[in-house]
């Protein structure tokens, strides 16, 4: 059975994944908007709202092409995009972890640069590592020096690539580290999610907390997500809107208010029904079990000093009467009294003769 996890500060809990609202840059560079973010977030019920650090300069290239659905984004430029969306500061960064504090949210942001891996430092409780940074080494041991707890998105990665980062992290002496399986496409299609590669990382690195970071647009009952809390995703991260109709930027794949609430719901809703990991008879089984099994039945009328034969037994429902295992050991006893035709048959009606009887 699952166990509560104490993943440095957070705490990853058996009965419901910890669910990190990605807010990314859907805050259009407004302070505003990226508070009302965070209150929406920590309403509806994330952990955590999650945003991104960084400066295009020292991101992308100015000559970095688009690798998102361009029908849904138009800017064809990396460059052009992230200079866009990356106005906060530090201070601003700040603010909105004080806020975070407010609202009893946890406050996060993957930093893309050493700068912002030194801005967050005081204001994060984990470093969260984007695919894209897999295997930019620097930064990750960078940000792992700092003892802080290490969540990696393994999208588009191999093994090889997954095993490097790790062993990185490592040797700084760090050994808190999360894995998020994560399709690194914008939208992924539902059929390109490939979830059972949770069960293969929770296979591969069985002393990692594994999770999911979801691309894929939400439908109303957030069923993706919820697939990935069912095959063991501890973690689930997924980019989050006010308002999903938005265009550019993330907004187009993100889940909002309503959806954090509908998966919540749904997390609950299976929560309950899980149980335990023991077979046994629930009590709201018992009737059932009392009326839906079976007996053994008189076939036909049995008279009083009568000896019962094979064909004078039959088995049928309900449950209350011997049951139907133990036939060999009534064959040959004595009726004690008239039975009447399809009677359940009790013990007390036969004889108890050790001559006749198997021993129990």
């Amino acid at each position: 059975m699952k166990q509560d996890l104490q993943f440095g500060s957070l705490l990853l809990r058996h009965d419901r994944p910890f669910l990190i609202a990605e807010a990314g840059v859907n805050h259009e560079n407004s302070l505003d908007t990226a508070f009302r973010i965070i209150e929406e977030a920590s309403q509806a019920g994330a952990d955590a709202i999650k945003f991104q650090s960084y400066k295009a300069e020292t991101l992308a290239s100015r000559h970095s092409p688009a690798y998102w659905d361009l029908t849904a984004v138009s800017t064809r430029s990396q460059f052009e995009f992230f200079k866009k969306h990356d106005h906060f500061t530090g201070s601003d960064y700040e603010r909105l972890a004080s806020y975070a504090v407010e609202r009893d949210i946890v406050f996060m942001s993957t930093p893309f640069d050493i700068h912002f891996a030194d801005v967050l430092e005081p204001l994060v409780p984990a470093y969260k590592v984007a695919s894209a940074d897999l295997t930019n080494i620097p930064l990750i041991q960078h940000c792992a020096r700092k003892g802080k707890p290490m969540i990696l998105s393994v999208g588009a990665a191999n093994n090889e690539e997954v095993d490097e980062a790790l062993q990185a992290i490592r040797e700084t002496g760090n050994q808190n580290i999360a894995l998020l399986h994560c399709i690194l496409s914008y939208p992924c299609q539902p059929q390109d999610a490939n979830l059972n590669s949770i069960r293969y990382l929770a296979r591969r690195y069985p002393e990692l907390p594994i999770g999911y970071s979801d691309h894929v647009p939400p439908d109303d009952s957030m069923l993706i997500p919820l697939a990935a809390w069912m095959l063991g995703a501890r973690i689930i991260e997924k980019h989050f809107t006010l308002d999903k109709s938005l265009g550019e930027n993330d907004h187009f794949h993100s889940m909002d208010p309503d959806d954090v609430r509908q998966f919540r719901e749904s997390c609950n809703y299976v929560a309950s029904g899980l149980g335990d990991e023991v077979n046994q008879v629930w009590p709201c089984e018992i009737e059932a079990r009392r009326h839906a099994r079976r007996s053994l039945v008189a076939n036909k009328s049995i008279r009083k000093d009568q000896v019962v034969t094979e064909d004078a037994i039959a088995i049928k429902r309900p449950g209350t009467g011997i049951p139907p295992q133990a036939a060999n050991k009534l064959v040959g006893r004595i009726a004690l009294k008239d039975v009447e035709a399809d009677e359940v048959l009790q013990w007390d009606m036969f004889s108890g003769d050790e001559k006749r009887a198997e021993p129990s």
